[in-house]
């Protein structure tokens, strides 16, 4: 068995029944990423429109794929026809470009909104006391359906110090699942990679994001 094959399946075998895991395949040739599929992967996580791409010409949908990465404005259109989820939503103006590319193709999309946790200026995402209203205002929009919330998190030098911004966006999830909102399905909390994976699942992650504990460094 190889190293791809043993990663996936010693990961799958530890996750709860109900969580998800996403293979994060940034900067992996397309040959792993069909390793790791063949180990049990469903799901396919990528940063950028051109890898995704390079790898659907070969995969196809086999797979559910998963935009992880900032989503650009002059990218929607081939994020439509590429993704199967866009977990990486932060901003009215991209959904609402969003919602129109997929009204032009005919889809449904399901998206995540991006929480900002750590309230890093560097990084994209919603700032926390910012989630409720943006989640309100794109919850007006048709093509596109929220289905969760997804947090990277600071780099800390140890897993157990990004407990605590965790607990904040399941404390959001949480909230936002009260207010009964139309076309908001509050279903899928995405945070962990391959660092804090264990951590947020204990937090009520049902989505992790591993990458290298999947492909190696």
């Amino acid at each position: 068995m190889s190293e791809i094959t043993t990663n996936v399946k010693r990961i799958l075998s530890g996750l709860p029944i109900g969580v998800e895991l996403v293979a994060a395949a940034k900067g992996r040739h397309v040959e792993a990423i069909k390793e790791a599929i063949e180990a049990g992967i469903t799901n396919i996580g990528e940063n950028y429109i051109q890898e995704a791409e390079d790898a659907f010409q070969s995969i196809g949908r086999r797979v559910k794929w998963h935009l992880i990465g900032h989503l650009q404005k002059n990218k929607i259109k081939k994020a439509v026809g590429l993704f199967d989820m866009v977990q990486t939503v932060d901003s009215i103006v991209v959904a609402r470009e969003l919602d129109a590319r997929c009204k032009q193709a005919g889809k449904s999309m399901p998206v995540l909104i991006e929480v900002n946790s750590g309230r890093e200026p560097a990084k994209s995402g919603v700032l926390p006391e910012n989630v409720e209203s943006l989640v309100r205002e794109i919850a007006t929009l048709h093509n596109i359906n929220i289905q969760g919330l997804m947090t990277m998190g600071p780099v800390v030098d140890n897993a157990e110090k990004i407990k605590p911004f965790f607990v904040l966006t399941r404390r959001i999830y949480e909230a936002l699942q009260t207010l009964g909102l139309q076309e908001v399905e509050m279903k899928y909390l995405s945070m962990g990679m391959s660092d804090s994976y264990k951590i947020a699942v204990s937090e009520g992650a049902n989505i992790v994001r591993i990458g290298r504990e999947i492909f190696g460094q």
